[in-house]
């Protein structure tokens, strides 16, 4: 329940604390008051966006703190799916700066606004004139029946179910299109593997081949220039190895005056051996240098296909040809394996569909069986409420096609009159009517949730005179098991609160702010003795507001 609230700077609030009982909190007061700021404050730490336009003073940021008493175990699991401490005595708390940015608070611990606005929900709901237009919603009207079945795991086993089933639809249709894309590219791409794998490439043969050409192209004059380096080492008069003899013969005959001389010699013969080596290895590649005409044209073909290839994939070299060789083998290979993964995803989702119908088959059936107990009890409550004929009837139907709650579509059939058939709620119930009708819906489902508190703001529009007097038992009945906020402009529906706060305006140094206080027995009287008869009211007023309160 909400035990405290707490507004600083906001709309025409400075600082204000509000302290809540148990049971049916009424909050009246006069038109323009503020009633509607309390529940907007209220709302701020419900998750709802916030504006600094509305601050009091626009030089200070606004806070609004909620302190609940949460007697309920079954919220522990809410808290801690969402990392945040539970505790008995928790606090929910939203601070707005001047630039409109804003901080939000569980227990002293930094949630985002989701996260508020989830355990806020779980906490409190309001209900408004203006939410009776939900009742002809028609995930509303499957929402009554939903959690009157209470099959909120199954529910959600199934919605998981079907979104998994939409994202493997989703990936199906993708790789289909991929696939026939694919297929459309098919032939290209083999021959253009094909064409690349009968080259056989390798990385680095462009580059020897190139050499080579080099080589054969210049075969004649690399002939003569060997030719005539051999025969100046070797061959000739003067060749290099006939003068390093001559001068080692000259180095024998003096050597042995002079180690250095020795030492000298040494180099000299291993030089005159390193000559001989090198003169035999360029008369080998002499030899073997010769001018082939076949030998180049084979290797101008063979550079003539690297080229062309090169140019046709706009290339330039052997390696990235490979790359491309080895992408489109992985196309080709992906396109192999295509209609086995697609036969796999259509698996998953007949797999899945099967399940699906299953469960979707078990939420039908739960909600047959709640229909009969929100048609029954709604139609008592509309009864108390002196709707002595109203009854009300959920058309569910089974659809072919899957949908995100299941198999069903609903619509919910109100008639306020005997023998008069019924029809879509939303098109035959008058303002009162709706009023009431959703009201009775609200207190059933409030029975069957774990909700601790719930706002009626100002519901009873259209209603008056006895038929208050029955919401007003209502909402009191209610208000034994739950805490009830209920603002209200009707004396039958105020007096049957356990506590009784008024809202008013105050002026001060050309300032106008809002106040709220608790009334005490006497001042309820008074408050009670203007709903019914206005300002200054007279005894017989007075004696009516006493009769209501049931005090002397």
């Amino acid at each position: 329940m909400l035990q405290k609230l707490s507004i600083r700077n906001y709309a025409l609030i400075d600082t204000l604390e509000i302290d809540f009982d148990r049971g049916l909190n009424i909050i009246t007061g006069e038109t323009g008051a503020g009633k509607s700021i309390i529940l907007g404050a209220l709302s701020l730490i419900l998750g709802q966006r916030a504006e600094s336009k509305y601050f009091f003073n626009q030089d200070k940021k606004c806070v609004i703190e909620g302190s609940f008493f949460l007697a309920d175990e079954q919220l522990k699991s809410l808290f801690e799916n969402n990392d945040v401490d539970f505790q008995q005595e928790t606090t929910l708390r939203r601070e707005i700066a001047i630039d409109g940015k804003s901080r939000a608070f569980v227990n002293d611990t930094p949630v985002n606004l989701a996260t508020l606005k989830l355990i806020g929900e779980n906490l409190i709901a309001i209900h408004s004139q203006h939410a009776t237009l939900e009742i002809s919603n028609a995930d509303f009207q499957l929402l009554i029946l939903d959690v009157l079945a209470n099959h909120q795991s199954l529910l959600k086993s199934y919605k998981e179910g079907f979104r998994q089933l939409r994202q493997t639809e989703k990936q199906l249709a993708l790789l289909t299109e991929q696939t026939e894309e694919a297929k459309k590219k098919q032939d290209y791409e083999q021959f253009l593997f094909n064409e690349l794998e009968e080259a056989a490439l390798k990385e680095d043969e462009q580059e020897h081949l190139e050499q080579e050409l080099e080589k054969l192209t210049h075969a004649e004059s690399i002939k003569r220039s060997l030719i005539a380096s051999a025969n100046l080492i070797s061959e000739s008069e003067t060749a290099a190895i006939n003068l390093v003899k001559e001068a080692g013969l000259q180095l024998n005959s003096i050597e042995k005056f002079d180690p250095a001389i020795a030492e000298i010699n040494e180099r000299l013969k291993s030089t005159l051996i390193e000559l001989r080596d090198i003169a035999s290895e360029i008369s080998g590649i002499e030899e073997n240098t010769e001018h082939n005409a076949a030998r180049m044209e084979t290797i101008q073909e063979r550079l003539d296909l690297f080229y062309a290839l090169q140019q046709k994939h706009r290339v330039g070299s052997n390696a990235e040809l490979l790359a491309i060789q080895e992408q489109l083998s992985q196309n080709l290979n992906a396109l192999l394996n295509s209609d086995e993964q697609l036969e796999k995803l259509q698996q998953e989702i007949d797999a899945l569909n099967k399940d699906l119908r299953q469960q979707a088959k078990e939420l039908d059936g739960n909600r047959r069986k709640a229909m009969v107990i929100a048609e029954k009890e709604v139609g008592a409550a509309l009864k108390q409420m002196n709707m002595p004929n109203a009854s009300i009837s959920f058309n569910l139907t089974e659809q072919a096609q899957l949908n995100n709650n299941g198999m069903n579509e609903v619509q919910l059939l109100f008639t306020a009159n005997a023998g008069q058939q019924a029809a879509p709620v939303g098109k035959v119930a008058s303002g009162g009517e709706l009023s009431r009708l959703m009201l009775a819906i609200k207190a059933l489902l409030a029975k069957h949730t774990a909700l601790s508190t719930l706002i009626f703001d100002e519901i009873d529009t259209g209603i008056s005179g006895e038929t208050a007097l029955r919401v007003g038992e209502v909402i009191d009945a209610l208000a034994q098991n739950m805490q009830i906020l209920a603002i209200t402009h009707l004396p039958q529906i105020a007096s049957k609160g356990n506590s009784h706060y008024f809202v008013y305006k105050h002026e001060k140094a050309d300032k106008t702010t809002t106040g709220i206080k608790k009334l005490d027995t006497e001042e309820r009287v008074n408050a009670i003795a203007e709903m019914l008869s206005g300002k200054n009211p007279g005894a017989s007023a007075l004696q009516n507001a006493k009769e209501l309160l049931n005090v002397s």
